[in-house]
């Protein structure tokens, strides 16, 4: 079972995960897919919202934040933490049933 991941905006925690709807998004966003993040903040930032968006839609849980206005609710640490979180997950089940919250 993939890690439970959630992010915290304005005191609002979202659910948050990886998904092929995320995916799409990303590609809509940016012309790219996933495959070619070269690690760039932006690209990032995006493909977070895309996996917020996501997981938000397929669980019914409300998220309206346009790809700005989440960036501008958003810290660099909060980024980071999340980045950090989906590359262990990547690299081990170890603690996927431990809840990474970022605020």
């Amino acid at each position: 079972m993939a890690r439970k991941i959630e992010i915290t905006i304005n005191d609002v925690t979202y659910p948050c995960r990886q998904t092929m709807g995320a995916m799409l998004r990303f590609k809509r966003e940016t012309g790219k897919e996933v495959t070619e993040i070269d690690g760039g903040f932006t690209d990032v930032c995006t493909y977070l919202w895309c996996c917020i968006a996501s997981a938000c839609a397929a669980d019914g849980v409300k998220f309206e934040y346009t790809l700005m206005d989440f960036a501008d609710s958003l810290t660099p640490e909060q980024v980071t933490g999340w980045a950090e979180a989906i590359n262990e997950g990547s690299a081990t089940d170890e603690g996927a049933d431990a809840e990474k919250k970022r605020e």
